[in-house]
């Protein structure tokens, strides 16, 4: 498996053109919840820092951080929650370093934007009823945003009801595709997904207290210069003005 992910990373680096090309080439594994602000923030880097290539592989986190134990070519991983940074801490505790937590996110109950249904406090929501015949959208049991709403929905007491009335996406983001495309009545994703979709309303908000803290750690995995340089701009004011825009709450 890892001669496979070494020969996938040579053709990646043949097909930039160049070896300077490849040797500034910054990869960033990142849970799928931060797609849209970590391409803004690349692009803000890029004018900034010309002579980097950022490549960005968005995915649930399970799923990047397997990759990586795999050996998969990667020099940042970001996270939606501190269970699979610290897997690969463990797996491979001589790459991950500089491990600290880049925001915070909350974890919210969504709708189609035309649904009838009405926002309402989480504990008014009769999730039996207005699933009916179909499913409730979900994360699988490995990736982060599953495992918070199956510890959300526990703790209000309807796990019962809805256990066996689940759809189980791969990421956060295909929970919202879902949504978007009115195929499933509700879904369960964090609070900035919810927010860069028009197709999307938010229904209810789940108290902190029923799931945790969703916390996004982030550890380079790689010496380069150039990993830890955009490491450091990721903790810059700038990228966390971004950050808070996008709706992520500070790291504190």
């Amino acid at each position: 498996m890892k001669k496979t992910f070494t020969k996938l990373a040579l053709t990646a680096a043949l097909a930039l053109g160049t070896t300077s090309a490849f040797a500034e080439n910054i990869t960033v594994f990142a849970a799928a919840s931060m797609t849209n602000v970590l391409q803004q923030i690349g692009d803000e880097y890029k004018k900034a820092h010309p002579e980097d290539t950022l490549t960005f592989s968005f995915a649930g986190s399970s799923t990047l951080a397997k990759q990586i134990e795999q050996d998969a070519p990667a020099d940042l991983f970001i996270s939606a929650d501190q269970k699979w940074v610290d897997y690969v801490a463990e797996k491979l505790p001589n790459k991950a370093k500089n491990i600290t937590t880049l925001a915070q996110n909350e974890l919210v109950l969504i709708a189609p934007a035309d649904s009838k249904i009405k926002v309402a406090s989480i504990k008014e929501i009769n999730f039996k009823n207005t699933i009916g015949d179909s499913y409730l959208a979900v994360g699988d049991d490995n990736v982060p945003v599953g495992r918070y709403a199956k510890k959300a929905l526990e703790y209000l007491g309807v796990w019962g009801d809805v256990e066996n009335r689940l759809s189980k996406a791969k990421d956060v983001r295909a929970v919202l595709s879902y949504i978007e495309r009115g195929e499933l009545p509700l879904g369960i994703v964090y609070s900035t997904d919810a927010k860069v979709s028009d197709k999307v309303k938010v229904v209810a908000v789940f108290p902190q207290e029923s799931y945790g803290k969703v916390v996004y750690p982030v550890a380079t995995l790689s010496d380069k210069t150039e990993a830890k340089r955009f490491l450091d701009y990721l903790l810059s004011p700038t990228a966390k003005e971004a950050l808070e825009k996008a709706g992520f709450k500070p790291a504190n």
